[in-house]
């Protein structure tokens, strides 16, 4: 029997989600860009997952703009960011360890002559924050820090560095890819600015996902070729994917307390019992379990490589 332990990278798509897209490739195949019955129809359906996805994050429905995947709401953030306040500076902060989509992002804009700051992270994988609000300058436009960390499950201090943020006037996008439906995500809490989710991490299908955008955020659009999306992301809605989106979310909305305290429960349970049988084990991120992802633990074994294993 094979038991799949990756949920960090996908999640299988949930039966529940499935039932709800399934009508939009039978019967409501419209173009919800068309003004007839057929494309009513299917933008109805398009706006009430809006609701479901701003519930979960305690936004508004018209501060959600509907994606491909983070990737390109990492992007989207960034790039869109960086040209819409390049009068006003041209300095980004990030950290380390943050995805490609964002680490290869500002790579690409360090070409474009900005400049960017990569804050270190210490042994157990967590910012200091003394040094972040020191690498602020009077030219900082935008502070990048994911939600949670992929790799160890590390949660950052997300509403600190919001209020850092606020403090000094620079615009905070954070990618909580890994943290939707895991922890509470709240982006009035944490300042947040700009936010990137994805369905496939959730139990929706991949090829789809939202950026939150607060009310009043100025940026350049990605996409161009259409007005979808109030003009801020062109091209042709995936609809039966932004369905299963939001019926994820309004899942993960009601089910996320208990999960965090089942899997929490069993994380730990292996956690200590490993420590307890094997020796030379070592824990890769931060030793404070309330600190990390309740699905994540990232161990090491001295002597042994990690490909063999």
């Amino acid at each position: 029997m094979k038991i799949y332990l990756d949920y960090n990278a996908t999640a299988p798509v949930r039966p529940e989600v499935l039932d709800a897209m399934l009508p939009y490739y039978r019967a409501h195949f419209g173009n919800p860009s068309s003004v007839h019955w057929a494309g009513r129809a299917v933008a109805s359906g398009i706006e009430k997952a809006r609701e479901q996805v701003a519930c979960l994050i305690n936004a508004s429905p018209a501060e959600i703009v509907f994606i491909s995947c983070g990737s390109e709401g990492d992007n989207m953030a960034i790039k869109g960011t960086a040209d819409a306040l390049k009068s006003k500076g041209n300095h980004i902060i990030t950290t380390s360890v943050e995805h490609p989509a964002v680490l290869e992002v500002c790579q690409y804009l360090e070409k474009s002559g900005y400049q960017v700051t990569y804050l270190p992270v210490d042994q157990d994988g967590m910012l200091d924050l003394e040094q972040l609000e020191q690498a602020i300058t009077d030219q900082t436009i935008l502070i990048s820090v994911m939600w949670a960390n992929n790799e160890t499950g590390n949660i950052y201090p997300i509403e600190e560095i919001g209020r850092i943020a606020r403090k000094h006037k620079v615009r905070f996008h954070t990618d909580a890819v890994q943290a939707i439906g895991k922890v509470p995500v709240d982006v009035q809490k944490a300042n947040v600015d700009l936010l990137v989710l994805s369905g496939h991490k959730i139990g929706a299908p991949k090829g789809v996902g939202a950026i939150y955008i607060r009310r009043g955020t100025r940026m350049t659009q990605l996409l161009h070729g259409g007005h979808q999306e109030r003009n801020r992301r062109a091209g042709t809605h995936n609809v039966a994917g932004i369905v299963a989106l939001g019926r994820a979310c309004e899942m993960a909305d009601e089910e996320q307390p208990a999960y965090y305290r089942r899997v929490r429960a069993l994380r730990d349970k292996l956690e200590s019992g490993l420590f307890k049988a094997v020796a030379d084990v070592k824990l890769n991120g931060t030793p404070e379990r309330d600190l990390r992802l309740p699905n994540t633990l990232n161990i090491s074994f001295a002597f042994i490589e990690g490909e063999s294993l």
